[in-house]
């Protein structure tokens, strides 16, 4: 496992922690977006839930939820997960997933420090593909992501169960 990251004095990146749930689940609610699918009303059922999520993300070394943290506070997550692969010669790629960065925060570069924190990660770990997806909606995500280099070379799909 690895230990923290630093690329700015102010700022520390780390694996998540139990102690930091609640500021994720705040940093992952404070968006329209999730608003909208119905994120941030808590019912005992989903408490339970996102403890047990929790639980299976910090056991799996596939996944790496982290964190940004500014003079203890987290001010920034994402969560990491590593897929081997047969295609491409047998590459591995890691998926980005559940970026936030703090309202009062965004525009200042924090996002593009995480997001090289975790193509750093990929690095670490032998990834030859790193991808994201974000909601079309999300224009000014798209064109952050663009600015690092990403490529809308897929068309993503879901399906919700």
């Amino acid at each position: 496992m690895h230990g923290e990251h630093r690329r700015n004095p102010g700022i520390r990146f780390r694996l998540a922690e139990r102690a930091d749930v609640p500021a994720i689940l705040a940093l992952l609610a404070d968006d329209e977006i999730s608003r909208q699918r119905g994120f941030g009303t808590v019912s005992e059922e989903v408490d339970a839930a996102v403890w047990q999520a929790f639980e299976a993300i910090d056991a799996d070394p596939g996944n790496e939820l982290i964190v940004g943290v500014e003079a203890a506070e987290v001010v920034a997550t994402c969560q990491l997960t590593f897929t081997p692969g047969l295609s491409r010669n047998g590459a591995s790629r890691m998926t980005v997933e559940a970026v936030r960065v703090r309202a009062g925060r965004r525009g200042g570069g924090l996002g593009r420090l995480m997001m090289a924190y975790a193509v750093d990660r990929a690095r670490d770990r032998g990834c030859r593909i790193v991808q994201l997806t974000t909601d079309k909606r999300r224009t000014e995500a798209r064109r952050f992501y663009e600015s690092l280099g990403f490529t809308a070379s897929h068309e993503g799909m879901k399906l919700v169960l």
